[in-house]
């Protein structure tokens, strides 16, 4: 039986959850706090996996009984095994969670718990998350002129991932030496057409540990005038610095992020804006200096910048904490996280391993049947900077876990 209780003073025996709600209605009270059940079958002995899901069906029951509404998805699969996706998305958060009772019984895992939803619209944010910045290419290339600063490529990207990492909740990894699309006008479409090879995104994800991708065009920097500017003289040349110096200049950012180990689009801005004024950014101010903050131009794409990294935040909180199984040897799970992403010792983190061998077309393998579900549970036994150990509660080779597959929080 359900039933709202007051707000605690305290909740021992916290089970940490990232799971976010959407509230329909405004609460009545502050916090939802409410006693529900959730259940989960047992599969292949994997009981920790089974008591997770178990939690997680009880928060969905408790979302029903509550204002607040939290979305999350299962499905069964052809061993009537429960599959939950693990990535709820919400404007609340589940603030705390508490079990109050637990026990299996027929192959079935029950979880008895006190579930607080808060409507604060803040997800708790536990580790830090990879993001791989790369270049913002220009759409037209000539509306920086040879006398401004070739920065603006490298440093937008640059200077957002900078303050993501301001925000200690992102380890920032630059690769703006590289741009994802051929086409900037056509981005965020990137041009790859083959379905059986593994698109570049996730090459690059996988490449240098990163969970999220960063990328972006520069939409447009044109230099507005009231009069066409023509010939070759010099009073058509004093003409066009003219334009910079008292002119107008169109503003057009996109702005796109996407996970790292499916590839799907998580974000996508369009910032625009205008400078007016003298419009010209001097060839030796990098994005992010003084001097380029000073320019007018340099303001607003400033402004941009902090409003992408804001909207990058606001976007990604809720999102799962996610990196790859880097080695595995006996019953020892290496996997790509330590420290330095705020991971520790006894943490556990649903592990997704590969759901078949995929389709086999002339010798290829085929990605788009690569899928992934939630197989075990890894806890963590001990932690570098760089790198964690853990163990599961099955061999690895029965459950057919593999280099590269993914761990991810609840």
């Amino acid at each position: 039986m359900t039933k709202l209780l007051f707000r605690l003073a305290a909740l021992s025996a916290l089970v940490g959850t990232s799971a976010c709600a959407t509230f329909a209605t405004p609460p009545a009270t502050p916090q939802n706090i409410v006693t529900v059940e959730g259940q989960a079958a047992v599969h292949n002995g994997a009981v920790l996996l089974a008591k997770k899901q178990a939690l997680q069906d009880a928060i969905r029951v408790a979302s029903q009984q509550s204002s607040v509404a939290v979305h999350s998805q299962s499905t069964m699969n052809n061993s009537n095994q429960l599959l939950d996706s693990m990535t709820m998305r919400s404007a609340a958060a589940v603030s705390n969670t508490k079990i109050v009772r637990e026990w299996e019984a027929g192959g079935i895992y029950h979880v008895k718990a006190m579930v607080e939803l808060s409507p604060t619209g803040m997800c708790q944010q536990t580790y830090r998350k990879r993001i791989l910045a790369t270049a913002f290419p220009r759409v037209a290339a000539e509306q920086i002129s040879d006398y401004e600063t070739n920065d603006l490529d490298n440093g937008i990207p640059r200077e957002i991932n900078n303050l993501l990492m301001e925000s200690s909740q992102f380890i920032g990894i630059n690769a703006t030496n590289i741009a994802l699309y051929p086409r900037p006008d056509l981005a965020p479409d990137t041009q790859e057409r083959d379905p059986y090879q593994t698109p570049k995104i996730i090459k690059m994800a996988n490449k240098s540990g990163a969970q999220f991708v960063l990328s972006g065009v520069i939409r447009d920097l044109e230099v507005a005038s009231d009069e066409y500017m023509q010939g070759s003289s010099l009073s058509a040349l004093i003409d066009s610095w003219e334009r910079h110096l008292s002119g107008k200049r169109n503003i057009g950012i996109d702005v796109y992020v996407h996970d790292g180990m499916s590839g799907a689009l998580l974000l996508q801005r369009r910032y625009v804006d205008k400078s007016e004024g003298n419009v010209f950014i001097p060839a030796s101010y990098t994005v992010g200096s003084d001097g380029f903050r000073t320019t007018e131009t340099g303001k607003k794409l400033t402004e941009i910048i902090n409003k992408a990294s804001n909207d990058i935040q606001q976007a990604l909180t809720c999102y799962p904490f996610a990196t790859r199984i880097a080695d595995i040897k006996g019953d020892k799970i290496f996997i790509d996280a330590g420290a330095q992403e705020k991971l520790n010792v006894g943490d556990q983190l649903i592990v997704y391993g590969t759901a078949s061998d995929g389709l086999h077309l002339e010798g290829g393998s085929s990605f788009v049947t690569n899928d992934k579900q939630p197989v075990s549970v890894l806890t963590i036994q001990s932690i570098t900077p760089r790198y964690a150990i853990g163990s599961i509660e099955a061999p690895a080779s029965k459950l057919g876990i593999r280099v590269g597959d993914w761990v991810r929080s609840q």
